[in-house]
């Protein structure tokens, strides 16, 4: 798979947990674990960052999307242990407009769009 496929499905993948975090705000329920989101390198896009070749590692995108990466993960991982857990209010206001979720999110989708339209 080429890099611009990877850098796609990253994108389209991390786009949907804002509804998966929704979901299990609304449910207390979900398929993944809070520790496994938190992991960095479990999501295919993880798995393909750390697996990535030294010409993807040295572009100068890539080590600014590993670090995003992995605190996307963590506050995902947060969100979604507060929902498990019950804490819906807390959940809610932390997947929000202007939290530290939505804006690392963001920063994470420009920063792969970046390095995406400079192969492109």
């Amino acid at each position: 798979m080429s890099t611009v496929d990877s850098l796609n499905k990253g994108i389209s993948a991390h786009g949907q947990w804002k509804q998966r975090l929704a979901e299990a705000i609304k449910t207390g329920k979900s398929e993944w674990t809070p520790a496994i989101v938190k992991q960095d390198n479990q999501c295919e896009f993880g798995k393909w960052l750390y697996s990535c070749s030294a010409d993807e590692k040295a572009s100068p995108h890539y080590e600014t999307i590993k670090k995003m990466h992995a605190e996307f993960h963590q506050c995902a991982g947060g969100i979604l242990e507060k929902a498990l857990s019950g804490n819906t209010t807390d959940a809610e206001a932390e997947i929000g407009m202007g939290s530290q979720y939505r804006t690392i999110s963001a920063g994470l989708t420009t920063e792969m769009m970046k390095w995406k339209n400079e192969l492109s």
